[in-house]
């Protein structure tokens, strides 16, 4: 059995949020949790509700870091934190993945420094799943690296391509890389030089995309550095719940908006289905020698419940060793050779 070790005070909504989803993830799914944060609290709310106690651990950490902690220091501080207690339960095998919905720099430093980085590995970069127009595409790195070298947009492609096989099952996915024109000779240096590597690989490399094609399903892996990727997954999500509202907004104004809504409710309810972040859980921090998942913020129980159970599956499919693999083999390819920078 998966045993997840679960940040239970990341999150707006932090801990009853986490402890409910958690709880329902254990009721679903044949994974094991361990609850990390104040233990005489925790066991307390665990105390009022109904669950299996042989798949609930709580792990005591007297810390928490808050959202607005600059993560380095807050890592190197506040060393009983949910976040430090949490990754440590995987280094020291209590654990097979870690999940948070906390200070994403932390988890990502914490992460790092605790676990170390899969030897193939210069950054970790994280992964989001987005929805398209056919189904999901990927973009990596969704804020892990902000001042990458063109070398980690290759590892990034790599990883993203090894995880689409393997945890959302198509073979050979494409690559893209996103930049602001289609054409080879557009972009800075920086993007341009990282055309060239990703031409020269072995990845699917289908050549630049526009933000345009983000959600038109035409590639499947979008490479970007950790600023861009950011920024897009941030409008990609206000864009989404200004659309549901105005569409609320738009249904309720008349008696012609209600009565399609009411006739038309299982469509509207399978629209928001797809760009609800809820259904995707978290986001996997690839790259570190570990299992890690991060969650929104705002994460629901729904969206905890789903995040551990994508950490279940990477778990179960050993995405670590075949993005290990899949690296050594990049990099000793028999046709081209790079230089590290």
């Amino acid at each position: 059995m998966v045993r997840v070790a679960v940040d239970a005070m990341g999150g707006d909504y932090a801990p009853g949020v986490v402890i409910e989803g958690a709880l329902e993830a254990v009721a679903r799914f044949d994974v094991g949790v361990l609850l990390v944060g104040p233990g005489e609290d925790l066991r307390a709310r665990l105390a009022r509700r109904r669950f299996d106690a042989s798949r609930v651990e709580v792990v005591a950490a007297s810390e928490t870091i808050q959202m607005d902690e600059s993560p380095a220091a807050a890592i190197r501080r506040k060393k009983d934190s949910s976040i430090s207690v949490g990754i440590q339960c995987v280094k020291d095998g209590r654990a097979d993945a870690f999940f948070s919905a906390g200070n994403t720099g932390a988890v990502v430093c914490g992460a790092t420094l605790k676990l170390g980085l899969l030897e193939t590995i210069e950054r970790p970069g994280i992964a989001i799943v987005l929805p398209n127009r056919t189904g999901v595409s990927l973009i990596i790195d969704g804020g892990a690296n902000i001042d990458p070298k063109p070398m980690h947009l290759l590892q990034y492609a790599i990883m993203g391509s090894a995880y689409f096989e393997d945890i959302l099952g198509k073979a050979r996915p494409s690559v893209g890389l996103l930049n602001v024109g289609e054409e080879e000779v557009k972009g800075t240096d920086f993007v341009r030089e990282t055309y060239q590597l990703l031409e020269q690989s072995p990845v699917n490399f289908i050549g630049n995309v526009e933000g345009k094609h983000i959600f038109s399903g035409q590639c499947d892996v979008i490479v970007a550095d950790g600023f861009v990727g950011n920024v897009t997954l941030k409008v990609s999500e206000s864009i989404a719940e200004v659309l549901m509202q105005l569409l609320k907004d738009e249904l309720a104004s008349s008696w012609r908006g209600r009565l399609a809504y009411r006739f038309g409710r299982p469509c509207f309810r399978n629209f928001k289905k797809k760009i609800d972040y809820s259904e995707y859980g978290g986001a996997p921090l690839l790259g570190v020698d570990g299992i890690v998942i991060i969650g929104h913020g705002r994460s629901s129980a729904k969206a905890v419940m789903n995040a551990i159970h994508v950490a279940k599956k990477e778990a179960d499919r050993n995405i670590n060793q075949d993005i290990l693999e899949t690296t050594k083999r990049t990099f000793t390819h028999a046709s081209w050779k790079i230089e590290k920078a």
